[in-house]
């Protein structure tokens, strides 16, 4: 009988990176752990998230955030833009998850190209202030919800797409805060709404002009959070 092989330890270590390397690359290119390969939001710790949070570190790309979380709060009724009283707000604890996303995306090390651009119903606006910074924030109607957009409903999806799709500059990526139903129809439709929960984040790769998704990430979830009931 033939003894064992030994394998030197320089090529075992070589091996186990690039398996493990493949399976990371995997986490990125299937991000999910659902039934029926559903893409869900990752945690930052998680395996994928760690992928993800590894590629927004090299900057050139998109992350969009839905405005934090609603629950227990108004729904919207005059749908005004600047009528706060008529608008339906981020909760207490949504501006607590806003606060934990900015520091969880400082203390990550992830680089961000400002300004930030929110879109100028409050729950958006208000997330984008409370995350970065009032003075790192610009407001702008590309980012408005569809329930708000009226006639311009068509070319505020098109500025989503505009937006997902423009060219990030190496060294930062590009934060954008807005809506679900905009955003997810600007990927086509590639996360469910379920799986795109209040302060979560769709990472997109711009893609030269054909933006690709890559994962869903969670910086500050809240344990049992309602959401949107609206």
């Amino acid at each position: 009988m033939r003894g064992r092989v030994e394998i030197p330890r320089k090529w075992r270590l070589l091996w186990a990176t690039l398996v493990f390397g493949g399976m990371a690359a995997l986490a990125i290119a299937q991000p999910n752990s659902g039934r029926g390969g559903q893409i869900v939001p990752l945690g930052p710790d998680t395996p994928g998230g760690v992928v993800l949070v590894e590629r927004l570190r090299e900057g050139g790309l998109v992350m969009y955030f839905r405005h934090a979380d609603t629950t227990g709060t108004t729904c919207d009724r005059t749908y005004r833009i600047g009528d706060r009283a008529g608008q339906r707000n981020i909760s207490e604890d949504g501006r607590e998850q806003s606060r934990r996303i900015g520091v969880a995306i400082r203390d990550l090390g992830i680089p961000i190209h400002y300004p930030v651009l929110a879109g100028p119903v409050f729950r958006a606006r208000d997330t984008a202030e409370f995350a970065f910074g009032v003075d790192r924030v610009e407001v702008t109607d590309s980012l408005l919800a569809d329930d708000y957009a009226g006639s311009r409903l068509n070319w505020v999806l098109s500025e989503h797409r505009r937006l997902f799709s423009a060219p990030v500059a190496s060294g930062g990526n590009l934060i954008l805060v807005g809506h679900r139903t905009p955003g997810l129809i600007a990927i086509d439709r590639q996360v469910t709404r379920e799986n795109f929960p209040e302060g979560t984040a769709l990472i997109i790769d711009p893609n030269g002009g054909e933006p690709l998704l890559i994962g869903v990430l969670e910086l500050a979830p809240i344990p049992g959070a309602l959401g949107d009931m609206c």
